[in-house]
């Protein structure tokens, strides 16, 4: 079988930040990496699917929510794909840098309940408003 692109991508050079993946399809896929890969710091579970909910209620919600495929996390637990159309850099940068901002507002779970969500039991809002505190540094140390 033939590599994937994101296998082909050399992740001892990976750095936090803001990556575009590539374009397919006309959807474009961003790296939002949370974490340095293979450095020994990864996201905590509970907090990884907290901020999934969160990060993805906000942007399903802002001025840009008709160009949002898809919010979801890497497995490796380094950080998370965004899926747009008709986003650039500065686009997606401005959007994440204000839901991050957003996000800390935030004082319950979106679609925490046993109805809503498959595993509504392992949240850590806490753990997510600190983890995207620290990304929300990043982008706007870019």
């Amino acid at each position: 079988m033939d590599k994937i692109a994101s296998f082909s991508k050399n992740h001892d050079e990976l750095k936090q930040g803001l990556h575009l993946c590539g374009t397919a399809h006309g959807v474009t896929t961003w790296d939002l990496r949370f974490k340095k890969p293979n450095g020994g710091d990864y996201l905590n579970i509970a907090a990884m699917h907290t901020i999934e909910h969160l990060i993805a209620t906000i942007v399903r919600n802002s001025k840009h929510k008709d160009d949002i495929i898809y919010f979801g996390p890497m497995g490796c637990r380094t950080g998370f794909y965004l899926l747009t159309v008709n986003l650039g850099y500065d686009e997606v940068k401005k959007l994440l840098t204000d839901s991050l901002a957003l996000a800390q507002t935030f004082d319950e779970v979106p679609g925490n309940k046993c109805e809503e969500c498959g595993n509504y039991l392992e949240h850590d809002l806490q753990g997510a408003k600190a983890e995207c505190a620290n990304y929300l540094k990043i982008l706007e140390n870019i």
